[in-house]
């Protein structure tokens, strides 16, 4: 079964406002150069949300390794967040629906 997009987005978002006053960017851009490296070029939301749906164990334990103390949720949605925002149909915080996409 398909991870639900808008749940994604809803974690994911909610990570990126978890760490707005906190000096954990590091540790997310990792969690960006890590996607990108693993996803490469376009993708989807739905890919992106599938991929997390798959697990974020590789990405973790990276992360608890480097950066022990740091709230490893947060800093993982919030890497997703942001890499999100590449997606072929992301619209601000949404998914862009095929009619849009074919208006662009």
């Amino acid at each position: 079964m398909p991870y639900s997009i808008e749940n994604a987005l809803f974690q994911w978002e909610e990570g990126e406002h978890r760490l707005r006053d906190r000096e954990d960017d590091r540790a997310v851009r990792l969690v960006v150069e890590e996607l990108r490296r693993r996803l490469g070029g376009a993708f989807t939301l739905q890919e992106l949300a599938e991929f997390y749906g798959e697990g974020t164990d590789w990405i973790t334990d990276h992360l608890l390794r480097r950066f022990d103390g740091t709230d490893i949720t947060a800093v993982v949605n919030a890497g997703f967040f942001r890499y999100a925002r590449a997606a072929t149909d992301y619209a601000g915080g949404r998914q862009r629906l095929p009619d849009e996409q074919e208006a662009r």
